[in-house]
């Protein structure tokens, strides 16, 4: 992800997505919605649910 967000590519392009959006400014906007779906997987998948339930506990 970190190699993605280096979007040398786009700087010097002076198009518009959808009429109003600069493509930098775009690239962006997917950028970040990828980098939350992937937190988000991360946090469903990865989570250690054990150590949620021990700090839970009251034992």
């Amino acid at each position: 992800m970190l190699f993605l967000h280096q979007d040398s590519w786009a700087w010097d392009d002076q198009s518009l997505v959808l009429g109003f959006m600069p493509v930098g400014l775009a690239y962006h906007a997917v950028f970040s919605i990828c980098c939350a779906i992937l937190g988000g997987l991360a946090i469903k998948h990865v989570w250690p649910h054990d150590l949620e339930d021990f700090a839970d506990s009251k034992d």
